[in-house]
């Protein structure tokens, strides 16, 4: 058993996991602070939290590469589909952290305390799908780490540190929503390809993602209805402001609505966000 260190607080406990760098302990922090916010067993915050960093502790692989140069997967060979296992996998692993860094960043901001309950059960089923996901890879004799993966994900986090309303706006609702559009392709090719195993694990990511959606715009709405704004118009303004490049049609509709995403926040932003 990893020994963990203590935690303070819930603002404590995601901080040392975000900056966990051995992945083991990462996942097992995340896991540990939700049971235990959960639980009712930790407050908000302490005197003693760790400061929440800016970055997340990562092991010395993978290589960091810009997002165009990661290489294109072909899914009908095994190595195209460790390619892609290990790019869900460090989806999966900035999921974590972005979570975590949701609940620690914004533990002193004037939300309910269910706000954190959402974001604590997103961060322990994100380091689920990581060990899942690294599971399946070793199975086929690789690891995370063995491949490059791009930074693309954590910039979101960090140029919405300071505003909890774009933070929501471009993690769940963007970066999260892109995962319900894209993933149902994924499951029926690595079914066409036999792999059954890894679809199932596909199966698992897919929904689960769309609560993990569907908590971001739960809280989204909450904050523009206090704020007394529209939360489609709020939305595209905020992506606008925090968002480079355009939103990637298709988009899965009926997943997105069935997490409180309708068309009318996103399908006017296709061509372009920085017009």
């Amino acid at each position: 058993m990893t020994d963990l260190p203590a935690i303070h607080s819930l603002r404590d406990g995601a901080a040392r996991a975000i900056r966990a760098a051995d992945l083991d302990v990462k996942t097992l922090l995340a896991q540990e602070v939700a049971r235990r916010w959960s639980a009712r067993s930790l407050s908000l915050r302490s005197p003693l939290d760790t400061q929440v960093p800016d970055r997340p502790g990562r092991p010395e692989k993978p290589d960091l590469i810009p997002p165009r140069q990661v290489p294109k997967r072909a899914l009908t060979t095994e190595k195209g589909r460790i390619a892609l296992l290990h790019a869900i996998a460090h989806i999966e692993l900035n999921a974590v952290d972005l979570a975590l860094d949701i609940a620690a960043r914004f533990a002193s901001e004037p939300v309910p305390n269910s706000f954190f309950d959402g974001w604590m059960r997103v961060a322990f089923e994100e380091a689920k799908h990581f060990r899942l996901v690294r599971d399946r890879l070793r199975q086929f004799g690789a690891d995370y780490g063995d491949l490059p993966a791009h930074d693309g994900l954590w910039q979101a986090a960090h140029d919405t540190r300071n505003d909890l309303t774009a933070r929501l706006a471009v993690v769940p609702l963007i970066l999260e929503a892109r995962g319900l559009d894209v993933t149902p392709a994924l499951q029926a090719k690595m079914r066409e390809a036999g792999d059954l195993e890894s679809a199932a694990v596909l199966d698992v990511i897919y929904e689960d993602e769309k609560g993990h959606v569907a908590v971001g715009a739960k809280w989204f709405r909450f904050l523009c209805a206090r704020q007394k704004k529209d939360p489609a118009a709020a939305f595209q303004s905020l992506v606008r402001a925090n968002f480079r490049g355009p939103l990637k049609a298709p988009f899965n509709d009926i997943a997105r609505a069935e997490a409180g995403l309708t068309p009318s926040f996103y399908r006017s932003m296709t061509a372009s966000v920085n017009t």
